[in-house]
């Protein structure tokens, strides 16, 4: 068996790239993607924690900016991210992934609470652990949640999964031909040069805890066990600079 490099990591899954090509909604194609992917890693024995946007469904700042006070449109993009988790949820036990949702807003008849002994305990044990409803607070984006979560499991590193880039840029590659990808970044490069990898309170939650970050895509298949054995795929953003 190829063996790992990390032992326990925290998937960041954007809600567009749950999307797939729609950019709305939720792709029941890329979600079975996705699932198969996480199972190739859970299969190396790597311990598995999830984290889901919800911009496919609903975007907080979007509906802020429609007038809609700001706590309630973050509220109602939280519960974005429960359907996403459902849903991934659901494609991973299809394909006989023990898998359980762990909610920081208490919904109990569809998720756990989330609880972080427990959820440590289910890592464990070999299930896959999905957390939704980002912190649980408003004004807080669901990378902090994943900067905020990976501190607390003590995870390795923090997969950042793409659907439309491969890694981090210099500038927009879509509108600047001549954007520079990156290999390897600092988080004070990351956060003096404003690059918008994640934004500033999870850059800095990742740089006070040591925490590394990977940035790569998840459209090409096998990619998130790549980065897990030890592939040098898209940009590793690290505290200090990286040999």
């Amino acid at each position: 068996m190829q063996k790992p490099v990390y032992k326990r990591i925290v998937l960041k899954v954007s809600g567009e790239s749950l999307s797939g090509n729609n950019g709305y909604g939720i792709d029941a194609a890329m979600i079975s993607s996705i699932a198969e992917q996480v199972k190739e890693v859970v299969e190396l024995n790597v311990e598995v924690a999830i984290v889901c946007g919800g911009g496919n469904i609903w975007r907080g700042i979007a509906g802020s900016a429609k007038g809609i006070d700001r706590a309630t449109a973050d509220y109602m993009g939280m519960l974005a991210t429960v359907m996403n988790s459902l849903a991934l949820q659901d494609a991973l036990e299809q394909i006989d992934v023990p898998t359980r949702v762990q909610t920081s807003i208490a919904m109990q008849q569809i998720a756990e609470p989330y609880i972080r002994r427990r959820a440590i305990r289910h890592l464990e044990k070999g299930r896959v652990v999905i957390f939704a409803a980002g912190t649980g607070n408003p004004f807080f984006s669901t990378d902090t949640t994943a900067a905020l979560r990976a501190a607390e499991i003590e995870a390795e590193v923090i997969l950042m999964a793409k659907n439309k880039v491969d890694g981090v840029y210099s500038a927009d590659p879509f509108k600047d031909a001549t954007a520079e990808k990156f290999e390897t970044l600092t988080y004070l490069e990351v956060l003096n040069r404003n690059l918008g990898v994640m934004d500033s309170t999870a850059s800095s939650l990742c740089m006070d805890n040591d925490i590394p970050l990977v940035v790569f895509s998840i459209t090409e298949q096998g990619n998130i066990k790549r980065v897990v054995l030890g592939e040098k795929i898209g940009t590793i953003v690290m505290k200090g600079s990286v040999n």
